[in-house]
């Protein structure tokens, strides 16, 4: 982490109080001051062309992190590359280091499958399997060799549960997660990425393709799953980063490619920014 990072590293939490809302239990309080994340020098290219350079930040566990900057600058590249998508990508070369839990997740030695399931995904656009309500969470459990009929029972209910969903469709669990309205399609997709117990998780604009009433409701989850899990939020709504995330990373083009500018607290990030193109971002005069 770089002199300007570590400034903004505190030890005290600025969340609210954990608290429970429906069967999910809220983990320790958040903001440990010890990384689950760490990123160092990390450049991204497509096809020869730099889309991140000599990225170094820590990403702290129980928090909400939330990467906020204008379109093009490397957000989606740098969540992509935490849990290994962009080997998915043709000519996608990555550089540098990240740590999860310590151990190099670009090691030779990495299982991708194993760092999938601890790290999940959210993306921008709802995307359900074409498939039952059910078989959205029962087919990833299914997949990682969860097949134990009453486990994946009780997993599915709870996880449901935990989103808020169960009591909206458990009467309907077998027709088409596609006959779901928008924020619920989102809130089944959130679910089926909690069912394999990760421990991370990361969100592209989960909110960006909805509309206000579900966005909100989208919103009030992620709130809801701070201190429990460590959350990566990709953002362009900066009132809606102000109001979840605990740490802000902003980011910038220059040179062309993706660079981090600023990392800190959230409020700090906002109230006090310590770089000027940062404070012209959070305050609508650039970007």
């Amino acid at each position: 982490m770089n002199p300007d990072q570590g400034k903004a590293v505190q030890t005290d939490c600025e969340c609210d109080d954990a608290y429970t809302l429906g069967p999910l239990q809220m983990g320790p309080p958040c903001c440990d001051p010890e990384p689950v994340i760490q990123v160092e020098d990390l450049s991204l290219q497509y096809s020869g062309k730099t889309a991140l350079q000599k990225v170094t930040l820590d990403i702290y566990r129980g928090c909400i992190t939330a990467l906020i900057g204008p379109s093009g600058c490397g957000k989606t590249s740098f969540l992509s590359a935490i849990n290994r998508l962009t080997d998915l990508i043709p000519a996608c070369q990555v550089d540098g280091r990240i740590r999860v839990d310590g151990r190099d997740i670009y090691d030779s030695a990495c299982n991708v499958q194993a760092l999938r399931r601890q790290i999940g995904m959210v993306f921008q656009k709802p995307a359900p399997f074409p498939l039952s309500i059910r078989r959205n969470i029962t087919l990833p459990l299914r997949e990682h060799g969860i097949t134990q009929r009453l486990t994946v029972e009780s997993i599915t209910e709870q996880v449901l549960r935990d989103v808020g969903l169960w009591n909206e469709v458990c009467d309907r669990m077998d027709t088409a997660a596609l006959s779901l309205s928008g924020g619920q399609q989102q809130r089944l997709c959130i679910a089926r990425a909690l069912a394999l117990s990760p421990q991370i998780l990361l969100m592209d604009e989960p909110c960006s393709a909805l509309d206000p009433i579900a966005s909100g409701v989208v919103e009030d989850l992620i709130s809801r799953l701070s201190g429990h899990y460590t959350i990566v939020i990709v953002t362009h709504n900066l009132a809606q980063a102000r109001r979840i995330a605990n740490y802000a990373a902003f980011f910038w083009v220059k040179e062309r490619a993706g660079q981090l500018v600023e990392f800190g607290h959230c409020r700090d990030i906002f109230e006090s920014p310590t770089h000027e193109l940062t404070a012209a971002y959070v305050n609508g005069i650039r970007g």
